[in-house]
Order: C-alpha cells, then structure tokens, then sequence
C-alpha cells in the first residue's frame, strides 16, 4: 500500500497520462518514449523549469442556500499549507500553468469544487426535477471525473492530489447532507445569519495559516469565503423581504417550453447580471483599494503591498462580499425593474 501510495503521489503517472493524451514536452519526439527519460533528457518542458518548495524568492443554489462548497474550499485551500506536499516536477511533467505554481498540491480543490457542486447539485434536485436518477448520477460522474483528469493534463496536480481531493469532497457530503434542510432554513430565516455570515469567514482569513513566502492561497480563500457571505446575506434579505424560499412543503420545480421569446430573455437577463456584477467589482475594487492606500500609505500599483495581510483581506473580503450580494440581490432587482423576470 505504501508502495502504491509513493507511485500515486509521483510525477511519473501524470507524465504517462500527457503523453496517452498526446502532450509532450517541446523537442521531445512523439515517439511513446518513457517519461523518466524525457526527464533526463530535457531541462525545460515549455518553459517551466522543475517545481521546487517555494521560497521567499517566488514572491512576486436549489432548495434554499448551500454553505457546502465555502466549506469545501476553505478546507482544501487550508490542508495544502498544512500538508506542503509539492506539485508534480517539471520534467517530466508538462506544466501548462504557472499562477498556481507557488502553492502546494495535496488536495486538488479543482476535483473538491467538482465533486461538491455536482454531487450536491445532483442530490437537491433529483427529488425536484423529473429526470432519471440514473442520468444525474451519470453527469455528477461525467462532470468531476472530467475535471480531474484535466488537472492531470495541465500538469497541476498527481493522481494522489485528485482522488484525495475527491475523497475529501465525498466525506464532507456525507458528513453534512443530513443537516442540509436545518442549515438551509437556519441561514434564510435566522436574525443572526448576517452577522454570522461575515464575522466567521473574516475570522478564518486573518487565521489563515502563515507561510514564509507568499501563496496566492489565501487570496483565493478570502475571495471565495467573500463572494459566499456575500451572497448568503443576499439570500437571506430575499427571503425577508421578498419571496420567502419556505412557503409550501411541497413545492416542485417544473421545466418551461423553449421558444425564442424564452432564449432572448435568458441572454438578456444574462447581460445585465454580467453588467452589474462587473461594475460592482471594478467599483469596490478602487473604492477599498482606495481606502486602504490612504490608510497604510501605499499607492494602488504596489503589488507587494497588495500581498500584506492588513490589506489583502480586507480587500479581497469586502470586494467580493460586494460581488455576491449584488449577484443575489441588486441583479434581481434590476430584471424585475426591467421586466425581464
């Protein structure tokens, strides 16, 4: 087990897997060769030298709200400074990525992300929709199996990264699925859920754990666990104010006939959210920027000072919270104005 476990977590597989799908470092003949060859043979695989331990250097949903993927992601985003396992070496693997270069592997939040949204996706309405279990099981399977191949592909992750990740996704699931009702009434129906919603994720990002360099992890956990307050708070001020989501136990969903009217209107609704979620990045983005230049004396440009976490969070928190609120609330608002509801 052991043996198969070091064999999961090397390089070697995902090369062997490029290679199946055609993908080969540049100047290295298509020829079926053994990747560990390639490796010897070869300094550079399209440019990205091999993966080291970062260093200081390397600076520079239906049937109510689902908390599940904020919790999915802040665990697999948190478990990868803890573990520290680095990504797959570059040769042999062929990296088509480089963002994510300077953070850990072990888990893939891709295969995380896949496996909770389209199994939890699959569970809430397999009871709501008339379709074929067999059908939805068969997408949720399609669906993550899919997405983490293709973090095989772009040489961003091992075998052992993507079934853990998917493994982890699976537990958290089964761990939660029969609290699923009580936390979704609780979060649209309780005074204290706002508070709630933006005190523990601003808790959890200035906790994150420290490293000695910089990872764009936590940026990216503050930016998710902001857009999700964001847009529970957002939920739960519809559910007060507008059409309460608890209104009939028995309650279906149902499908309506397609026709051009039905096509013009999704894509016209479908601008307009674009719209308003763009403008209310762009806007807070320069507004907290802003804010926090004047009151840590840094001009907008400076990157590394972007990167401390006096500012990172803040700002990434505030700006994306403001995102997922005006996804849930102001976007409606403005199809109902306009007669696109």
């Amino acid at each position: 087990m052991a043996r198969l476990l070091r064999t999961l977590r090397g390089s070697q597989p995902v090369a062997r897997f490029q290679r199946c799908c055609g993908l080969f470092p540049a100047g290295e003949e298509s020829g079926g060769c053994d990747p560990a060859e390639g490796a010897r043979g070869h300094g550079i695989c399209n440019g990205a030298g091999a993966l080291r331990s970062p260093t200081a250097a390397d600076r520079g949903l239906p049937n109510g709200v689902r908390s599940g993927p904020q919790i999915v992601m802040y665990i697999g985003q948190v478990s990868k400074d803890i573990l520290k396992w680095p990504r797959p070496l570059s040769p042999p693997v062929v990296k088509l990525e480089t963002r994510t270069d300077a953070e850990y592997g072990m888990p893939s939040t891709h295969a995380m992300a896949a496996t909770a949204i389209s199994f939890s996706f699959f569970i809430a309405t397999v009871n709501q929709y008339k379709y074929p279990f067999e059908l939805g099981l068969a997408a949720a399977l399609v669906f993550s199996t899919l997405v983490c191949l293709s973090r095989l592909y772009t040489g961003m992750h091992t075998v052992l990264d993507v079934i853990g990740g998917a493994l982890i996704s699976a537990v958290l699931l089964v761990l939660l699925y029969p609290a699923w009702d009580v936390i979704d009434h609780l979060l649209l129906t309780s005074p204290f859920c706002p508070l709630i919603s933006i005190v523990l994720p601003l808790v959890l990002c200035y906790n994150y754990p420290k490293l000695d360099y910089y990872s764009p992890t936590r940026g990216d956990t503050t930016t998710i666990l902001g857009a999700g307050a964001g847009a529970t708070v957002g939920f739960w001020l519809n559910n007060q104010y507008a059409v309460p989501a608890y209104t009939s136990d028995n309650f279906q969903f149902g499908f309506h006939l397609i026709t051009s009217k039905t096509v013009v209107l999704v894509l016209a609704r479908f601008f307009v959210g674009i719209c308003v979620v763009l403008l209310t990045r762009q806007l807070m983005k320069s507004v907290v920027l802003g804010m926090l230049g004047y009151r840590y004396n840094f001009s907008i440009g400076d990157l590394e000072a972007r990167r401390q976490l006096e500012v990172e969070v803040p700002y990434k928190f505030i700006t994306y919270s403001s995102v997922g609120f005006s996804a849930t609330v102001l976007v409606p608002l403005l199809h109902e104005l306009l007669g696109l509801m």
